[in-house]
């Protein structure tokens, strides 16, 4: 699961990186350090125009949306805040994503996401009411800030949909699509966020390439070695914290590897 993550890029920065064509962003664009669910955050996505005829040609598109996919059927907006994430293993079949899937794509950038590993048990305790007591304690977890090694912006697989409320307003949502996480952060957690390489960004955006298997195609689990991981403060843990320190490494954490500092 993708709960968390960073996006910092400067609006500049994002339309020359995914070659938008139409800026769509009402307002400014700021740094996010700790992206939760129902938060507005930036996609990037291929559509035409609004109101062009229909031979008008998909335009590179920048917007902001609702963090959380809202199904056009659903009755009101709370379902969202349940589907920030599909499984990449089954997106394309379930009724909440499939139409998505095969229409309606996006890339949300980020610098990286968060996950959070539980700390080990370091000894037990001589006195059996108080390894009792510790038994009932919930475990701790050390956030961990995991983003590529070589600087690049995460453009993570995303779908979205347009949702029509009450009051006639269409509201845009999105969700990340996750896989399996490689094995060297897979001991922090077993999921992570699907990457689009650069070279497969202008097919996963094409609204008119529908065809499942060519599409599911186009996605690759990060490789083993191209990801670090480092543990940050617990700050992280409330969305009310934003601010670069939230990703600078702690003085110390507890990491899968039985000690303190960067995991790789």
């Amino acid at each position: 699961m993708c709960g968390r993550y960073a996006t910092t890029r400067a609006r500049q920065e994002l339309l020359d990186e995914f070659q938008v064509q139409l800026d769509a962003v009402e307002g400014d664009i700021q740094p996010d350090y700790n992206v939760a669910p129902t938060k507005q955050v930036p996609v990037v996505l291929n559509r035409r125009p609004k109101d062009a005829p229909e031979e008008e040609p998909a335009v590179r598109q920048l917007r902001t949306v609702r963090w959380g996919l809202v199904p056009s059927w659903a009755k009101d907006l709370s379902i969202g805040s349940r589907m920030i994430n599909a499984r990449f293993e089954t997106v394309h079949e379930k009724p909440s994503y499939r139409r998505a899937f095969a229409r309606r794509r996006c890339l949300l950038p980020a610098d990286g996401y968060f996950e959070w590993y539980t700390l080990q048990d370091q000894g037990a305790s001589p006195d059996p009411a108080e390894g009792e007591k510790k038994g009932k304690k919930k475990p701790q977890k050390q956030p961990y800030f995991i983003h590529p090694n070589d600087g690049a912006i995460m453009a993570m697989a995303g779908l979205y949909e347009l949702w029509k409320s009450p009051e006639d307003e269409w509201v845009w949502t999105c969700t990340v699509i996750t896989t399996d996480a490689p094995d060297d952060l897979g001991r922090i957690h077993d999921r992570m966020p699907m990457v689009v390489e650069p070279d497969r960004w202008d097919a996963w955006l094409d609204p008119s390439l529908t065809d499942t298997e060519r599409v599911r195609g186009l996605l690759v689990p990060a490789m083993a070695g191209t990801m670090d991981a480092y543990p940050v403060s617990k700050a992280v843990n409330s969305v009310r914290n934003n601010g670069p320190e939230l990703i600078e490494p702690a003085n110390s954490g507890d990491s899968p590897g039985n000690h303190s500092g960067s995991l790789f």
